[in-house]
């Protein structure tokens, strides 16, 4: 395959619309197609199993449509009102009954959801049993990629022993240099890339949002605050700051909008995107440039997780998505091939300690901070201040750099991984359980949800 066919098709696989953070909507997507794979009267139990990892970044984040936190509710509303034809968007049109449905069945205590012993950062399992009989489902490597379906006992998908295939392609991109990806995408005709505009008018309008009204810890709305109180100077960093921070406190407040994900991460998306945006408000960029742009800092949000992992102890909002952004913004002030591996350099050796500690609304200071080191990285870069080599992980090339970061998420923050789970796991409240009213059994065993 031409490199650049493999750079599109990259691009439209990975950067998609989702709604809610992508945790918890794995989590839904499971058991929605799980549910749908059944012809039943009512569910008798449904246990739910998760790697660490999506526990961890499911635990305290908003779900859309509802004013409820976790996966709990996530999978109830999965088995409730979930469709999986939908994909990362299964809980869009959710109402106000379904989420009433939801807790109900979850204070039934037919759904139990634990976590998985598994090295998989990806994981989740779904073991329905109803009255007409059983249906598992598992999804692995990707939010959204199913590798096992079984119905009544007939298994209908078993890729869990490799089916390897679809990333024999992507590992050949990324084994390349950043630059030569680079010099590619800025010759792929505007047509062939137009679509990475959907995504700058998609995560532009929830930043919108977020400005307009304080969600969220509302950390964007207070940065616009403080530019009008004139504590803060509308520059590009502060812009960046706000439009990114703003988006993210919509979203991890659960509201109902989707963004444009990249990599598997909303998060990712808003970060890869927003101070892009940032940039082509407050200077004069041309669609097709913007385009060629965005989807630069997709391709290097996706070239970092690969070495460091979808889900890793790593921010990769500040080490993947921040990175991408940093790059984009100096390619887009013309910067050269040296001063793009200087971004990257930058950018690594200032976030590289940044922990993930979980989807949530925190998440929104992070991703400000990821938002200004993109745009300071590219100032430093393109006038000559750049990280040399032998400064921590920061190596002769950035492609040995991100390397290096590579490494330090597989080997160096597994511990820092269990640390973190466990903390979190401590301050978790148990979940509460209430009596069924008995107007809501009658009509969970009218609609099949309990016997």
């Amino acid at each position: 395959m031409k490199l650049r066919n493999l750079i599109v098709e990259t691009l439209k696989e990975e950067v998609v619309p989702a709604m809610g953070c992508t945790e918890p909507v794995a989590v839904a997507l499971a058991c929605a197609k799980a549910k749908e794979l059944m012809a039943f009267n009512y569910i008798e139990s449904a246990k739910v199993f998760v790697s660490p990892n999506i526990y961890k970044n499911g635990l305290s984040v908003g779900i859309p449509n509802t004013k409820e936190v976790g996966l709990h509710i996530a999978a109830a509303l999965g088995f409730i009102g979930g469709e999986s034809e939908k994909d990362l968007r299964v809980l869009e049109g959710i109402n106000e009954r379904q989420v009433q449905l939801a807790k109900e069945l979850l204070h039934s205590g037919r759904v139990s959801l634990d976590i998985k012993d598994t090295e998989d950062k990806i994981y989740v399992e779904v073991n329905l049993v109803t009255d007409k009989g059983n249906s598992n489902v598992i999804i692995s490597g990707k939010h959204n990629r199913f590798v096992y379906i079984e119905r009544l006992g007939e298994v209908l998908l078993d890729l869990r022993k490799g089916d390897k295939k679809s990333n024999i392609g992507k590992n050949i991109l990324y084994g390349l240099k950043v630059r030569e990806i680079i010099s590619e995408i800025e010759k792929i005709p505007h047509k062939d890339i137009a679509f990475m505009l959907d995504g700058v008018v998609m995560n532009e309008a929830i930043a919108e949002v977020g400005l307009k009204e304080k969600m969220g810890m509302g950390v964007g709305f207070s940065l616009k605050k403080g530019m009008e109180q004139g504590f803060l100077c509308e520059d590009l960093m502060t812009s960046s700051m706000m439009l990114t921070a703003a988006a993210s406190d919509a979203r991890m407040s659960g509201i109902n909008l989707s963004v444009m994900s990249s990599n598997g991460s909303g998060n990712n998306g808003l970060t890869a995107i927003l101070p892009l945006v940032a940039y082509k408000n407050k200077f004069n960029v041309t669609d097709e440039k913007l385009a060629k742009a965005v989807a630069i800092s997709h391709i290097m949000n996706s070239y970092i997780k690969h070495y460091i992992g979808r889900l890793s102890a790593l921010c990769a909002c500040g080490v993947a998505a921040g990175t991408g952004s940093g790059v984009a913004i100096a390619w887009l002030m013309g910067a050269s091939e040296e001063q793009i591996d200087g971004v990257i350099k930058n950018t690594l050796a200032n976030t590289s300690g940044m922990i993930c500690d979980g989807a949530k609304e925190g998440c929104a200071l992070k991703l400000s901070t990821s938002a200004s080191v993109a745009v300071q990285s590219a100032v430093l870069a393109i006038n000559g201040s750049i990280v040399p080599a032998r400064n921590g992980i920061v190596a002769e090339t950035a492609e040995d750099t991100i390397m290096n970061l590579g490494v330090l998420s597989s080997e160096g923050m597994n511990i820092a991984d269990v640390v973190i789970l466990n903390t979190m796991k401590k301050m978790q409240k148990e979940f509460e359980t209430l009596p069924l009213h008995e107007n809501s059994k009658s009509y969970l065993k009218k609609q099949g949800i309990i016997a």
